[in-house]
C-alpha cells in the first residue's frame, strides 16, 4: 500500500524531529563554555545549521511517487484523511506535487509526528529503523 520505504520515511521522521526541536536565537553572542549554558545552544537554530537543509535536500532527492506517498502519509497522520481513504489522498498529493513539496513538508510544524502516526495507521514503525539511523 505504502510507496516509499518505511526505512526512509522514519530517516525524515528523525531530521523532522531534530529541526523541530529547534528554537529561535535567543543567545547569540553566547561564546561561552557549552556546559556552563547546558547546551542550550545545541537547540538553538543558526545560519550555519544544516539540519533543516539536510531535510529538505533528502525529500527533494526521493522521486516523485515517494513525495506524493509521504505527502498523503503525513496527511493521514495528522487526521486529514482516514486511512481507509487513502487512495483520495494519495490522488489529491499526486495533484498538488510540485517542486515545492519538499518545502511544504517542512512547514508542517509536527512533521515527524504525522509521519509516525501515518506509519503506525499502516501497521509500521519508525522505531525498528532508530537503530540505523
Amino acid at each position: 500500500m505504502l510507496g516509499i520505504n518505511p526505512e526512509k520515511v522514519s530517516h525524515i521522521i528523525f531530521k523532522a524531529r531534530m529541526f523541530d526541536a529547534k528554537e529561535e536565537m535567543t543567545d547569540p553572542d553566547s561564546g561561552s563554555d557549552g556546559a556552563d549554558d547546558g547546551m542550550v545552544d545545541v537547540l538553538q537554530d543558526s545560519a550555519g545549521d544544516a539540519t533543516y537543509q539536510e531535510l529538505v535536500e533528502y525529500i527533494r532527492s526521493l522521486d516523485e511517487e515517494e513525495q506524493v506517498n509521504l505527502v498523503a502519509l503525513a496527511w493521514v497522520g495528522r487526521g486529514t484523511y482516514a486511512l481507509s481513504e487513502w487512495a483520495e489522498a494519495l490522488e489529491e498529493a499526486r495533484h498538488a506535487h510540485n517542486p515545492r513539496t519538499a518545502e511544504y513538508l517542512t512547514s508542517l510544524p509536527l512533521l515527524g509526528d504525522y509521519l509516525d502516526e501515518g506509519l503506525a495507521a499502516l501497521g509500521e514503525s519508525s522505531q525498528e529503523f532508530a537503530s540505523r539511523i
